[in-house]
C-alpha cells in the first residue's frame, strides 16, 4: 500500500512538472514573439525572403491549409513584400512529394523561377529554420503560416540566428484547427529543448545560397 501511495505521489508530481514545463515555455516562447507576428500586409516590414512550411497535399493540389500559406507568399512577393521565396516542406515519399505541388503553384500563379529556392528537406519547423540559416544562408525573413503555428517558427529562426518576421494565412475557418492549435503547446515546449540542445535536422547537404540562383531555376534548365 505504502509502495502504491509513493507511486501515485511521484505520478502526480511528475504529471504536475510537465504542465509546468509547458506553461512556462509556451508563455516564454508567446511572450517573445507575439509582437511580430503581422496580420495586415501594409504593416510588415520589407524583407528579402518569405519562407513558406509545407502543410500537406491533396493528391497534385495543395491542401486548405498549404494553399492559403502559398496565396499569402505569393501576395507578398507581388506586393514587394518579399524578392524571393523559399519553399519547405516534405517529399521524403513518391505520393507525398510537397514540394512539386507547391513549387508549380508558384510558378502558375506568377511567380519568377528565379526567385523561388526549394528546400527538400522541411521535414519539421526546426529543420526548415535551421535549413535556412546554415544551407540557404538567410539571415532574415518572414514566415508564412497560420497563426497557431508563427510563434514556434519565429522563437526557433530567432535563436538559431534569423531574423524572423511572422505573416498569417489565416483564410477562415479550417478543419482540425483547435485540435492543431492544441498540439502546438506541445510543439512549442519540445522546440524550446531543441534550441537548447542545439539539435541537427537529419540532412543537410549542399549551399544553395539565396543570394545566389535559384535551385529552382537550375532544375527548370536542366530539363
Amino acid at each position: 500500500m505504502k509502495k502504491l501511495k509513493k507511486f501515485i505521489l511521484a505520478l502526480i508530481i511528475l504529471c504536475l512538472t510537465a504542465i509546468a514545463i509547458i506553461l512556462i515555455s509556451n508563455y516564454i516562447v508567446n511572450s517573445k514573439t507575439e509582437n511580430v507576428i503581422y496580420t495586415k500586409i501594409d504593416d510588415l516590414p520589407k524583407t528579402k525572403v518569405a519562407i513558406i512550411f509545407g502543410a500537406g497535399i491533396n493528391g497534385d493540389k495543395p491542401s486548405r491549409y498549404l494553399k492559403d500559406r502559398l496565396d499569402a507568399g505569393i501576395l507578398l512577393y507581388k506586393n514587394n513584400k518579399v524578392d524571393k521565396i523559399l519553399l519547405s516542406g516534405d517529399n521524403g515519399r513518391d505520393e507525398h512529394d510537397e514540394l512539386t505541388v507547391m513549387k508549380l503553384y508558384c510558378y502558375e500563379n506568377g511567380v519568377d523561377t528565379n526567385k523561388i529556392y526549394i528546400d527538400y528537406a522541411g521535414f519539421d519547423s526546426y529543420s526548415t529554420m535551421y535549413r535556412a540559416k546554415h544551407i540557404f544562408k538567410v539571415d532574415m525573413a518572414v514566415l508564412v503560416s497560420q497563426q497557431y503555428h508563427l510563434n514556434r517558427c519565429i522563437y526557433i529562426g530567432d535563436r538559431l540566428g534569423v531574423k524572423s518576421y511572422g505573416y498569417s494565412a489565416n483564410q477562415g475557418i479550417y478543419p482540425g484547427y483547435k485540435y492543431y492549435t492544441f498540439r502546438e503547446k506541445l510543439s512549442i515546449t519540445k522546440a524550446v529543448f531543441d534550441v537548447m540542445r542545439n539539435r541537427k535536422p537529419k540532412y543537410l547537404g549542399e549551399t544553395v545560397d539565396v543570394n545566389g540562383a535559384s535551385n529552382y531555376a537550375k532544375e527548370l534548365a536542366t530539363k
